[in-house]
C-alpha cells in the first residue's frame, strides 16, 4: 500500500498536470474549416478574416504558446511571447521539449524579469508586443496567452516614470506586507499595457485572451495586471493603498506626475467590445482533478476552498484546528468538549481570515456527515502571505507546512490528543514548482516532525522567526520533507492537501 505520503504526493502531481499548457490548450482551442476558417474558443467561433497574430507573457507562456502554435500551424503568421529569463534552458534540462519551440518557430521569445522583477530585457519584449498590437487592423485577429509572471513579464511604465523608478515602489510596497492585488492595483495605474492598455492599443482589432488564472477568484483586471480587461480600480484606489503603507509623501517627482493626470474614473466597457477574455485554467480546475483523484483512492473527500488566503500564521492555525476536528471524527470524539471547542475556534479563525466563498458552518456540517472510519482528504488552495522578519530562506508553501508541524506538535503537548489515534500529513506546495527562493515546491510535515527535529537539536520556532523553513527542512535526511518537482511549466497558485486516516 501506498503511504500517506505517496498519496499526498501524487494527487498534488495530478492537481498540476491538469493545469500544464498542452492539455489545457487543446481542451479550449481548436482551428477549423479551410474555406472561411475560424478560431474556436470553448465552442465559440472567431472567423479569421486576415491575418492571426500571437502575443504572450507569464511563466507559464512558453509551453502556451508551443501547444498554441501546434494547434494553429501556417495560419499563425506572427508571434512575440515574454517569459522568464533562463526558462528554455531550464526545460530543456528537465526534458520538457513539448514545452518548447519548434525550430522553425514563428514565434520570438524574449526571456527578462530576473527574479521575478520587471527589468531592461523584459521591457524590450514589452515594446515589440506594443508595436505589433498597434500595428492591426479591423481584420486582423490577436490571440493573447497571459499566466501568472505575466506582470513582471509586460513592463512599459507610462512616461516620464523609469522602470527602476517603478520597480523600486512594487519592492516597498512588497516588503510592508502589500497583497498581489495592491501591488497590481498599482503597478497598472503607472503602465501603457497593463489595466486594459493593451487591448486599447489594438483595437480595432479582434482580441482574444486565454488566461491561466493565478490569482484568487480569477478576477480579469488582476492576473497579469489585467492587459486585456477593463481595470476595476480608479486614482482613488491607488492614494488608499499608498496612504496604508505610508507611501504617499514618499513617491518619485514621475509617479507623482503621472498620477496627478490619470483619469478618475476607470474606462468604460464598451471600449472592451472588440476584446473575449477566457479563463481556461485555474486553481478551482487542479483541485477538482485532485478530488476526482483522491475518491479514486478511497478518500472520503473535502474541498475547503480555492481562494485561501491572508496570514500564513493564521491559516496555519486553521488547519491545525481541522486536523484536530478530523482526528476527533476519526476516533468517534467529536461530539466531546473537545469537539465543541474545535469548532468553536474554527468559526473564529474563519470569520478572522474572510477567505472568499467559504462557509465554515457548512463546512462542519459536511464533516458531520463523513462515513465514521473512513479516511479523509481536505483539499484546498489559494496564496498566503508571510511578513518577513529574518533572513532565512524559504517560502510561503515551506513557511506553511512548518508551522502546521509546530502546531500540531503544541497540541500533543496540552491534550491527551486524538491526534496519536490518526496518521496525519499536510502538504503545501506551488503549483509552478518553485516556493521562495529554493529548489522545493513546497513541503511536507507530520504531527510528528517537530519532536523528531528536537532529538536532533533543531528549534522550529527559531527557524520560523528567522523565515528559515527551508534550513529546516534541508536538515532531514535527503530532505525527505521537502516537496521537490522542478519546474512544471504552469502556475495557478499554491495546492494543500491534509490526508488523514485512524491507525
Amino acid at each position: 500500500t501506498m503511504s500517506l505520503r505517496e498519496h499526498a504526493l501524487s494527487l498534488f502531481r495530478s492537481a498540476v498536470g491538469t493545469v500544464r499548457p498542452a492539455p489545457m490548450l487543446k481542451r479550449a482551442l481548436k482551428l477549423q474549416g479551410e474555406g472561411c476558417p475560424q478560431l474556436l474558443v470553448n465552442n465559440r467561433a472567431f472567423p479569421l478574416k486576415r491575418n492571426l497574430y500571437l502575443v504572450g507573457f507569464g511563466k507559464a507562456v512558453l509551453g502556451m504558446a508551443a501547444a498554441a502554435e501546434e494547434i494553429l500551424g501556417d495560419r499563425l503568421v506572427r508571434g512575440i511571447i515574454s517569459v522568464p529569463l533562463g526558462i528554455q534552458e531550464s526545460l530543456q534540462q528537465a526534458g520538457m521539449q513539448e514545452m518548447l519551440l519548434k525550430p522553425h518557430s514563428r514565434i520570438q521569445v524574449f526571456e527578462g524579469a530576473r527574479n521575478n522583477l520587471p527589468d531592461s530585457e523584459a521591457l524590450k519584449g514589452a515594446n515589440a508586443i506594443r508595436e505589433l498590437a498597434e500595428g492591426l487592423t479591423a481584420d486582423d485577429l490577436l490571440l493573447v496567452l497571459i499566466s501568472g509572471g505575466g506582470s513582471a513579464l509586460l513592463p512599459a511604465p507610462i512616461p516620464p516614470i523609469l522602470l527602476e523608478e517603478k520597480e523600486q515602489l512594487t519592492k516597498m510596497l512588497a516588503s510592508r506586507g502589500a497583497a498581489i492585488q495592491e501591488l497590481n492595483t498599482i503597478r497598472k495605474m503607472l503602465s501603457l499595457l497593463k489595466g486594459g492598455g493593451l487591448a486599447r492599443l489594438t483595437y480595432p482589432a479582434q482580441v482574444v485572451s486565454l488566461i491561466l488564472s493565478d490569482v484568487i477568484g480569477d478576477p480579469l483586471d488582476i492576473i497579469a495586471s489585467g492587459p486585456t480587461a477593463a481595470s476595476s480600480h480608479s486614482i482613488q484606489d491607488c492614494l488608499q493603498i499608498l496612504t496604508k503603507y505610508n507611501l504617499l509623501h514618499s513617491l518619485p517627482r514621475s509617479v507623482e506626475t503621472v498620477l496627478s493626470s490619470s483619469p478618475t474614473k476607470p474606462t468604460a466597457a464598451e471600449h472592451y467590445s472588440h476584446v473575449c477574455n477566457v479563463v481556461i485554467g485555474s486553481n478551482t480546475l487542479a483541485l477538482a482533478e485532485a478530488k476526482h483523484q483522491a475518491e479514486g483512492l478511497g478518500y472520503a473527500t473535502l474541498m475547503l476552498s480555492a481562494a485561501v488566503c491572508g496570514d500564513v500564521g493564521c491559516v496555519a492555525e486553521l488547519y491545525c484546528q481541522l486536523i484536530r476536528l478530523l482526528c476527533l471524527h476519526l476516533a468517534g470524539l467529536v461530539e466531546g468538549a473537545q469537539g465543541t471547542e474545535v469548532r468553536g475556534n474554527l468559526l473564529q479563525l474563519a470569520a478572522e481570515l474572510d477567505i472568499p466563498g467559504l462557509n465554515m458552518a457548512e463546512f462542519l456540517r459536511a464533516v458531520q456527515g463523513l462515513e465514521p472510519l473512513k479516511p479523509v482528504c481536505i483539499l484546498a488552495g489559494g496564496e498566503t502571505t508571510v511578513q518577513l522578519q529574518g533572513t532565512g530562506k524559504g517560502g510561503r508553501n515551506q513557511e506553511l507546512a512548518l508551522r502546521v508541524g509546530l502546531g500540531l506538535h503544541r497540541v500533543q503537548g496540552v491534550e491527551a490528543s486524538s491526534l496519536g489515534r490518526c496518521d496525519v500529513i499536510f502538504l503545501s506546495g506551488g503549483t509552478d514548482g518553485q516556493d521562495g527562493p529554493t529548489e522545493a515546491a513546497g513541503a511536507f510535515c507530520s504531527p510528528e516532525l517537530v519532536a523528531e527535529a528536537l532529538q536532533e537539536g533543531l528549534d522550529a520556532e527559531a527557524f520560523l522567526s528567522n523565515n528559515d523553513s527551508y534550513a529546516f527542512f534541508s536538515h532531514f535526511q535527503r530532505g525527505r520533507h521537502l516537496l521537490v518537482t522542478g519546474l512544471t511549466g504552469t502556475n495557478v497558485m499554491d495546492v494543500q492537501v491534509i490526508l488523514i486516516r485512524a491507525t
